[in-house]
């Protein structure tokens, strides 16, 4: 469902949601659903392998869904071990919000050394398997026994390019070879579960993945999402995501400049950090756009939520996505959405009703999109209501409820002779 750095999913930088107090009883009801859930597959003791941790500099989208699920499901009276990389300035080893967390190795060596230590039994005995494939797999077909479950935001495609072309051209193109061509090979019974309808299509047509092995289990919105106080005394536009080759930030920053041709008054907040500000700097430099361009960096979810409150629109010009948590997130702040028409965006935006999808290279578009929500108050508060009604179909307690169904039911497939 974003930080600084390379090839996640949709993300915003922040703490797992905590659960919703406006409603305690209908949250342990779904919390018991889990419990029964795992209970009925005899499921115990569950590992989850991620690439990054919840605390890691570079935490995005794909590390707060991997969090906020072990945290439901350790509340369900699951025994939970999630194995990531090293996270800067953390213990390797840390109990949080019930659930065990090993983060030892580095970027890459994460992958062989996690799968050694399964494999040796050094993170304990298992009764499942939850592999989080983000970019680089974990190629648990080849060495995992016992029911296992692919978490699959959605295909990286030409990600690898742009995060990698320039500076390792060979790592992008072996990335791309192994995403395409090999994983697909061993992952072919694996049960797989993707964030959207609209991602499912890309796995199944660009994977040759079969259909009925893949699930969909939307992300969840927290109840701290919601909508209060006034907008903005003039139109502003909120982006939210690290600054990184996939959010495409340069594009959004020029179509922003061709949309105050029509509103001279319309800003952009940018929310987040990465590697890119410099270029980005430069973009905002050549269109004239330091009054009107504010990098925010990483801020606490109380600020956020009153960034998505006061803001006109929510916007992303990002090339790839599983999802769009941020799309969904200022929704339910009252705030609709520009978005590229791309997978993943097409689900957490439904066009016309919450926001407007724009084709994901016409920068024109994109910018006659922004003037024409922020110059039609009827348009605006159509979309307004109808991204309130659709953020609303979304919890984390569904998602956790829907994962821990995907992986009951392929434990109970294998069992079955």
């Amino acid at each position: 469902m974003a930080a600084p750095s390379s090839l996640p999913p949709d993300e915003r930088p922040g703490r797992p949601p905590d659960p919703p107090a406006h409603d305690a009883a209908g949250h342990a009801s779904n919390i018991a659903k889990i419990g029964d859930l795992a209970a009925s597959a005899g499921l115990r003791r569950i590992h989850l392998l991620s690439w990054r941790d919840l605390d890691d500099v570079e935490a995005g989208g794909s590390e707060v869904h991997a969090a906020t699920v072990a945290r439901l499901w350790a509340e369900a009276g699951i025994e939970v071990t999630l194995r990531t990389s090293f996270a800067q300035g953390q213990p390797p080893v840390v109990t949080r919000d019930g659930y065990r967390v090993i983060r030892r190795a580095g970027r890459y060596l994460v992958f062989p050394r996690a799968v050694g230590s399964e494999i040796l039994g050094r993170h304990g005995q298992r009764d499942a398997l939850v592999e989080i494939w983000n970019g680089m797999p974990f190629f648990s077909p080849v060495w995992a026994r016992g029911p296992r479950l692919i978490v699959l935001h959605h295909v990286h495609a030409e990600m690898w390019k742009m995060v990698l072309g320039d500076d390792a051209p060979w790592a992008a193109t072996v990335g791309d070879l192994i995403e395409r061509r090999i994983a697909p090979l061993l992952y072919r019974r694996s049960r797989v579960v993707t964030l959207s309808e609209s991602s499912k299509a890309d796995i199944v047509q660009m994977l040759h993945f079969r259909p009925e092995l893949v699930d969909v289990v939307p992300p969840g919105v927290d109840p701290m999402f919601s909508p209060a106080g006034e907008k903005s005394s003039h139109p502003s536009v909120i982006a939210v995501g690290r600054l990184v080759p996939v959010k495409r930030y340069e594009r959004l920053i020029r179509a922003v400049a061709l949309a105050r041709r029509t509103r001279p008054d319309i800003t952009l907040t940018i929310v987040g950090e990465g590697y890119e500000r410099p270029m980005l700097d430069d973009v905002v430099q050549s269109v004239d756009g330091v009054e009107w361009v504010t990098f925010a960096g990483r801020v606490p979810d109380s600020e956020l939520v009153a960034l998505y409150r006061r803001a006109w629109m929510v916007a992303s010009t990002s090339a790839r996505e599983g999802w769009g948590m941020s799309l969904t997130e200022a929704a339910a702040c009252a705030t609709p959405a520009v978005a590229t028409r791309i997978a993943g965006h097409e689900d957490a935006v439904v066009e016309g009703t919450s926001g407007l999808l724009v084709e994901r290279d016409d920068e024109r578009a994109f910018a006659d999109a922004i003037a024409k929500v922020v110059s039609d108050d009827e348009l605006r508060a159509r979309l307004t209501a109808g991204a309130l009604a659709h953020a609303g179909r979304f919890t984390w307690e569904a998602t956790a409820t829907g994962l821990m169904r995907a992986l009951a039911h392929e434990t109970q497939r294998r069992a079955t002779p």
